[in-house]
């Protein structure tokens, strides 16, 4: 069903169950739009209510299972080939917003906000459900609700609390520096604090320490290699700063299970395992 798609736009009722099961589904970021509805998680912030609006955002290869049965909303998907041509401070923008790092991002949103929102997206589906679909306009209104998305993100980064802000540009470092720089000690030294409490705010915030945010990121980009890149395995390992590629196989086998040549078999094999 993804296999052809770029974008995928559904709302949640509707939502088939083949999209939960569908391979491609891995290779999408994921907007979930709940509206009017209780959050689907334990919110880390003191929200004035916990019913509203509720945004998920939710990283390539991290499909979250949040349980959206029976709710109100929206479900927006699109591939990073979208956004491709785009400026990189966009793009890391948007990369930064998803986190990355972690199985999902979430943000409420306040009605002011929503209506914003609501306008461009209805756009946005008007577009999408032309029987012939014009990718540019698709881009640009993708582009429109994304930025209005960051500015919200940037509106709830000025609430949070220190450590919370000191999690978010460590992110933002690890997204520019992580092909050449693999030990705590550098982002510890960029947020001015020690390395021993970079861990602790990032085991207590994310559940991980700084290396195993790192070495996700790493895995993140190989599998994202694997997948969309002509390049070799060997080719790969260079590009991930590797020293050869038998030391990049144990790597992405120690976190993933599989070998890269295996991962890449499973890609076109769904039935096998992932």
């Amino acid at each position: 069903m993804l296999s052809d798609k770029v974008m995928y736009i559904r709302d949640l009722a509707d939502c088939p169950p083949s999209y939960l099961d569908d391979p491609g589904r891995r290779e999408f970021f994921e907007i979930v739009w709940l509206k009017d509805e209780e959050a689907l998680h334990t919110p880390q912030h003191s929200f004035q209510t916990l019913r509203g609006d509720w945004i998920y955002l939710i990283p390539p290869y991290r499909v979250h299972q949040l349980n959206k049965a029976g709710k109100k909303g929206s479900l927006l998907s699109f591939k990073r080939e979208l956004l491709e041509d785009d400026l990189k401070t966009f793009l890391l923008d948007v990369f930064r917003m998803f986190n990355i790092q972690g199985e999902f991002s979430c943000l409420q949103v306040n009605e002011d906000n929503s209506k914003g929102l609501k306008a461009i997206y209805d756009l946005l589906l008007i577009e999408y459900s032309k029987e012939e679909k014009n990718l540019i306009m698709l881009k640009a209104l993708l582009k429109v609700f994304l930025l209005q998305l960051i500015q919200i993100k940037e509106q709830h980064f000025t609430l949070q609390d220190i450590n919370e802000k000191r999690v978010y540009k460590f992110m933002l470092l690890l997204e520019v520096n992580y092909l050449e720089e693999r030990d705590t000690n550098f982002y510890a030294k960029e947020l001015g604090i020690s390395s021993k409490r970079l861990n602790q705010i990032l085991k207590e915030k994310l559940d991980k320490t700084g290396l195993q945010l790192i070495h996700d990121r790493i895995i993140l980009e190989a599998k994202r290699q694997i997948i969309h890149s002509e390049n070799t395995i060997k080719e790969i390992s260079f590009y991930l700063k590797f020293k050869d590629r038998s030391y990049f196989s144990r790597f992405f086998k120690q976190h993933t299970g599989l070998t890269p040549q295996e991962f890449k078999v499973s890609v076109k094999d769904p039935m096998l395992k992932q």
